[in-house]
């Protein structure tokens, strides 16, 4: 005669393993702080954007800025085009 596996048990743990996976991947999808920092040769260092930080100069970073209303209206009038990654 056969024994048969207790599949409810199998079935909870393999419940719980799941659990356990889907939290740890909302944890590891989670975006990143951004951090900032004044690099070595004092150009402005911004961190959590992407795998490498970006790093522009004062100068660079203030025309970036006074153009934000241009670059928002850019983003606006071309959203479709765009691919989007958190």
């Amino acid at each position: 005669m056969t024994v048969l596996p207790d599949l409810r048990q199998q079935n909870a743990e393999l419940q719980a393993k799941l659990e356990a996976m889907a939290a740890l991947l909302a944890v590891a999808n989670k975006p990143k702080a951004i951090t900032l920092k004044v690099s070595e040769k004092g150009a402005l260092s911004i961190y959590g954007l992407g795998r490498f930080p970006v790093t522009l100069y004062r100068g660079q970073i203030e025309r970036l800025l006074s153009a934000k209303p241009q670059i928002e209206a850019f983003i606006s009038a071309n959203a479709k085009l765009f691919a989007t990654k958190d």
